[in-house]
């Protein structure tokens, strides 16, 4: 494995080794010293050309961790601003050094476009790409699921776990990453929004369901994903008001008391606490989110280290 661009290119036997390798790592972040000797004298960029605070630090955290050089590059304040393009800016970068290059850009298909040109050599993982995918924070998740449905996560897949995608469907690359890995991990994968956020395209129909309430009863789920609703990736009104979004398909403590006690509830972040997500169910003894931003570093030093150090492929 040469680059990671999308939750579709792993195998199942290839994303059980990812995670569980970052298993392993997690047993680093818990010592003392926080550091492995592994990736020493490797430079890793992250060329993040939209904002982000989870990401960007979580995979500085994993790269420094591995013992790697940083660089973070910002395309506010940078040359970027005044016309250099992806291309040049990447090929930069490498000529500096790069060994690995983590992406994130509005433009889908940016990760892509970069890992299979001549531009660059280096690795690339897609850190987030327009509306396309973002396939570690779907390792993440299944990591954060497997260690909630199971005391021994290692080395099983996720058959049986019922899984409710709810929200912004249209425009989550969180969705879309989700969707492949789970569905190659076994999980029962259903989604959950307007009709307007919920595409046809995105599942099977008898997989898609247009309210939380009945999606919730049918689905029984043993995760529910929350998802935010991306205001500034809309040009239309796609709901009537935030807050008949919020009582049609906002998780609250009322709906969260309707299902089993031990369901696990996700959330990507950041978080619009009052609209998909009311403050009791994200601070609840359901909620796994700040077990999902601990795992983000694990799962990148897993990646980092597979990609970089000729790890498990």
């Amino acid at each position: 494995m040469k680059h990671l661009l999308s939750a579709g290119d792993l195998t199942k036997e290839q994303a059980i080794a990812l995670l569980d390798l970052a298993e392993d790592m997690s047993d680093v972040n818990d010592r003392e010293i926080k550091k492995l000797p592994t990736l020493r004298g490797r430079t890793v960029v992250n060329l993040f050309f939209e904002d982000s605070t989870r990401t960007r630090i979580s995979f500085e955290l994993a790269a420094k961790r591995l013992s790697a050089d940083v660089i973070n590059f910002a395309a506010k304040g940078s040359s970027v601003s005044k016309g250099e393009s992806l291309k040049d800016t990447a090929q930069t970068l490498e000529a500096m050094g790069a060994d690995a290059i983590v992406l994130r850009h509005s433009s889908s298909g940016s990760a892509h476009r970069l890992a299979h040109t001549d531009w660059v050599h280096s690795a690339v993982i897609n850190a987030g790409d327009g509306s396309h995918e973002h396939p570690t924070q779907a390792l993440l998740d299944a990591m954060t699921i497997r260690q909630g449905v199971s005391d021994e996560p290692r080395g099983r897949d996720l058959a049986g776990v019922r899984v409710l995608i709810v929200g912004d469907i249209s425009h989550s690359r969180v969705a879309r990453s989700n969707l492949l890995l789970l569905k190659t991990l076994g999980a029962e994968v259903h989604v959950c929004g307007p009709a307007t956020l919920a595409p046809r395209s995105f599942t099977e129909a008898e997989h898609l369901h247009f309210l939380l309430d009945d999606a919730i009863r049918i689905v029984q789920p043993n995760v529910v994903m929350m998802l935010r609703v991306q205001q500034e990736r809309m040009s239309a009104s796609y709901f009537p008001t935030e807050r008949e979004y919020s009582r049609i398909w906002g998780l609250n403590k009322s709906r969260l008391a309707t299902m089993d006690p031990n369901t696990l509830v996700l959330h990507p972040g950041p978080m619009n606490r009052g609209l998909e997500i009311d403050a009791a169910s994200a601070d609840s003894k359901n909620s796994m989110v700040l077990d999902q931003v601990r795992n983000g570093v694990s799962i990148r030093m897993a990646v980092l280290f597979t990609l970089l150090s000729g790890g498990s492929n």
